[in-house]
């Protein structure tokens, strides 16, 4: 790992970096969140019938808008053409856990991270909204980066990606 902060000056100061001299490659990442509720409420989620409608459907809505949002809200960030973003779940019945799955995809000079880990951070936000009527301690957790290819960095793969799982392209 570099010891050097990239979005620091020789001041100490907050910068942006400059990405004008490097060529666009794919990047692609993938992001994960987990969302804990009771068995009651992930009932009710399932079966769409929360106070506020389809949860699952609104977070998926959210985290794509979050991802092509990301410069909006993270400082120093680069506003970046996707070219795909996606939110999936999967329900874990046994541990009343949700896990949410973003990724994004462009082809330029610097990373997709930010966008993937903005879009299953606010997918995750967005079913606690949903749910908070009917279960105040929901629990949000797990928010990591799985994948990511592309750039001068390369590939990294979380030891947490699962092994029998094909990486995207």
């Amino acid at each position: 790992m570099s010891e050097e902060l990239s979005h620091i000056d020789a001041q100490g100061k907050a910068r942006m970096v400059d990405v004008g001299g490097k060529r666009p490659t794919r990047r692609i990442a993938v992001a994960t969140a987990r969302v804990v509720f009771s068995p009651a409420t992930l009932s009710l989620l399932q079966s769409a019938a929360l106070p506020k409608g389809d949860a699952l459907a609104t977070a998926k809505i959210a985290g794509v808008m979050a991802a092509k949002r990301t410069f909006e809200l993270i400082p120093l960030c680069h506003p970046l053409p996707l070219s795909f973003v996606d939110v999936r779940f999967e329900v874990l019945e046994d541990v009343s856990t949700v896990v949410i799955e973003a990724e994004a995809r462009t082809d330029a000079p610097t990373g997709v991270e930010m966008e993937a880990l903005t879009a299953a951070s606010v997918a995750a936000l967005t079913l606690y909204d949903m749910c908070k009527a009917v279960q105040k301690d929901i629990e949000l957790t797990g928010v990591r980066l799985l994948f990511k290819s592309g750039g001068k960095s390369g590939t990294f793969v979380s030891p947490l990606w699962p092994g029998d799982r094909p990486f995207p392209a």
